[in-house]
């Protein structure tokens, strides 16, 4: 079996065994996988003197069923999220809680994004918005477009902000969503639309690490609003402005309630539906369902697909910036 790997900083196809089936674990054919740019090139320039392997959002048939499995079959197409059970490989060994059946209608490219689709759905689930709210995202990279898109779906009032102005304008026209590439007009669309009283919760899903937009994010809340971070930002507030306005800030982690619980993935014991209704399994699960009503359109994120062995040179395009896709998949 054949894997994409990083290490000392450089991107390599390794050859290794096939993963052999486990109890309620599922044995998938890897067709398409996606590159999350943001995560990966971070763990690109992390592999110094030791190798990672990259990718955590993937699509693919169903070859065998583990012991205990009962509600998946062998050809079933399912998205499945999650290192280190899903990456880029032509095989995967991944535990029932992380897949979810791709319904009829929905194309393999699109159920491929089910893990950027699942980080964005928690990440909004986090904010704990109500209907009709505003909500700022900041950073419009794939994941700050997807949670974009969402949140215009679930009928909040969503204000985007992307210093590219290339990354801005592909939000435009898309449902309600208004979106800005200078501070001064999207400050002045916040006080417009919130008769100057504030945004209830700002997104900030930009990278950086110490950035100023966290200082200014809690300018843009309203009193006791909401600052979640989903990028890769350090949470340098200042008190002051904390204590004035009674702000949260909190942390999104990951797709939801389940990640890094080795019962929940690597035992594959899922949660109680009445205890824990939205477990990261269950929303990649509903990644598919948005797409499958056309609640949202992933289209523009498709248009990039690399065959598995031309990509180390597509990392290479990306790390360059020689490309402006937000994200290339990666067909097998």
């Amino acid at each position: 079996m054949k894997s994409i790997v990083a290490k000392d900083q450089k991107v390599h196809i390794e050859e290794g065994s096939k993963p052999i089936i486990k109890p309620s674990f599922l044995l998938i054919k890897t067709l398409y996988s996606a590159i999350s740019p943001g995560t990966e090139l971070s763990l690109i320039g992390a592999s110094e003197n030791r190798k990672i392997s990259l990718g955590y959002s993937a699509v693919g048939v169903v070859m065998e069923c583990g012991e205990g499995v009962a509600d998946y079959q062998i050809g079933d197409t399912v998205a499945c999220y999650g290192a280190p059970y899903v990456g880029h490989c032509e095989f995967l060994v991944v535990p029932i809680t992380l897949c979810a059946k791709v319904p009829t209608g929905v194309e393999p490219k699109e159920a491929a994004l089910a893990g950027i689709g699942a980080i964005a759905i928690h990440a909004l689930r986090v904010a704990k918005l109500t209907f009709g709210e505003t909500v700022v995202i900041v950073g419009l990279g794939l994941l700050g477009q997807m949670i974009a898109k969402i949140a215009d779906a679930a009928a909040y009032d969503v204000v985007a902000f992307d210093v590219q102005a290339e990354r801005a304008t592909m939000l435009r026209d898309k449902g309600n969503i208004r979106s800005f590439s200078t501070l001064s007009e999207m400050e002045s669309d916040i006080a417009k639309c919130t008769n100057n009283h504030g945004a209830d919760a700002v997104l900030l899903c930009a990278g950086g690490k110490r950035s100023t937009l966290t200082h200014q994010s809690l300018e843009w809340i309203r009193s006791q609003g909401t600052v979640v971070i989903v990028g890769d930002i350090e949470p340098d507030f200042p008190r002051e402005l904390l204590f004035g306005k009674e702000a949260q800030i909190l942390i999104s982690r990951a797709g939801g309630p389940g990640r890094y619980d080795q019962v929940y993935e690597k035992q594959a014991i899922d949660y109680p539906y009445g205890y824990v209704r939205w477990t990261e399994g269950r929303n990649v699960a509903e990644y598919l369902r948005l797409v499958h009503d056309k609640r949202i359109d992933v289209q523009p994120f498709l248009t990039d697909v690399v065959d598995f062995h031309d990509v180390p040179a597509a990392y290479d395009e990306l790390i360059q910036k020689k490309s402006t896709t937000l994200t290339k998949l990666i067909t097998y």
